[in-house]
């Protein structure tokens, strides 16, 4: 049926052709859009003689702008269309100097582009995975741009199952990440995402299956945290016990040591037991560098037989060291002198 349709169209372009010497303008045009890269297809009209070209344009202020002109392919990139408002693009078919009519279509990005698959990591940990989203980048943008930025609201649907098995469970994630706990131990499971407009109700494209495998809860049981925390506390008991038996010992052997007979001197106890007396004592001892002052001092013997000499004897055992001492023998001789006349 569909061979005999394209055997009508090329008779009909044929006949249209010959009575009316008009091109045919291309069929199907549509728009394929994925994450903005827009790009405007069509297929060529049934026509009996090859070489056919086409030239594709979209309305700019009022003023149809060329995008691809005289081209011999099917399609036409627009990716340079503005993401938001209503777009205008036409297309038609030409043969030396005679041109089919034009075919237009209404085109809005925001709203008509496709959602791309999203990115997965899958890192596995015990009997969970942790999943990590990423959202599709734009098309023409820098990297760190993505669909995520275009929309006010987006979110994940998530589809998750055991690898082998038909049975899914799905999650929505307003977040770029997600867990999955309580699975069994080494099994494979399986992720999809795609990513979500809930203001729009709109759906992206599923993403390629990724699967990893779980391993095997190393979670420390609760029983043995707290038989490690009991025996921690133990070791720390016995570690006091044995300091304190340590600093016991040490502290009877210095009393057995200083109460077997050997005393200090009573004054050295007296010093000691007034400790303070340490600070008088030091700040009583002069400096290095201070003058030092000295007094007087004089030293008189007693003679038992002092009396019995003459008093000139005691100038006789040699020169006074004092001119006062000169005079009072000198003195003491005249007097006696006196006595004797």
């Amino acid at each position: 049926a569909a061979m005999a349709r394209s055997v009508a169209g090329w008779l009909g372009g044929c006949l249209l052709v010959s009575a009316l010497g008009m091109v045919p303008p291309p069929e199907n045009v549509r728009m394929n859009s994925v994450n903005f890269k827009n790009i405007l297809q069509w297929e060529p009209p049934a026509f009996p003689r090859k070489n056919l070209t086409f030239t594709a344009e979209y309305l700019s202020y009022r003023k149809f702008q060329e995008v691809c002109k005289n081209t011999a392919a099917t399609e036409c990139d627009f990716s340079v269309l503005s993401k938001y408002g209503d777009h205008i693009l036409r297309v038609r078919a030409e043969f030396a100097d005679e041109h089919s009519d034009w075919v237009k279509i209404t085109f809005c990005p925001v709203d008509d582009t496709i959602i791309g698959p999203p990115r997965v990591q899958i890192e596995p940990l015990a009997d969970s995975l942790h999943l990590r989203f990423l959202a599709p980048h734009i098309e023409g943008e820098p990297e760190t741009w993505t669909m995520k930025n275009i929309y006010n609201s987006w979110a994940y649907n998530v589809q998750c199952w055991k690898n082998g098995t038909d049975e899914k469970f799905q999650v929505t994630s307003q977040y770029d990440f997600e867990v999955f706990k309580d699975l069994e131990p080494w099994t494979t499971y399986c992720i999809q995402v795609q990513g979500f407009l809930p203001d729009r109700n709109k759906t992206g494209r599923w993403s390629e299956p990724v699967c990893a495998q779980t391993t095997e809860d190393e979670t420390t049981p609760s029983w043995m945290v707290a038989l490690m925390l009991i025996g921690s506390v133990f070791a720390v008991f016995l570690a006091l016990v044995g300091c304190f038996a340590l600093l016991w010992g040490i502290y009877k052997k210095t009393k057995d040591t200083f109460s077997s007979g050997t005393s200090l001197p009573q004054h050295l106890k007296e010093f000691l037991g007034h400790p303070h007396h340490n600070t008088l004592l030091f700040l009583s001892f002069p400096l290095s560098d201070e003058s030092e002052v000295f007094d007087k001092l004089s030293v008189v013997t007693e003679d038992s037989e002092g009396s019995k000499r003459d008093p000139g004897d005691r100038c006789s055992l040699g020169a006074p060291s004092e001119p006062g001492l000169s005079e009072l023998c000198s003195k003491d001789e005249t007097q006696s002198a006196g006595q004797r006349v």
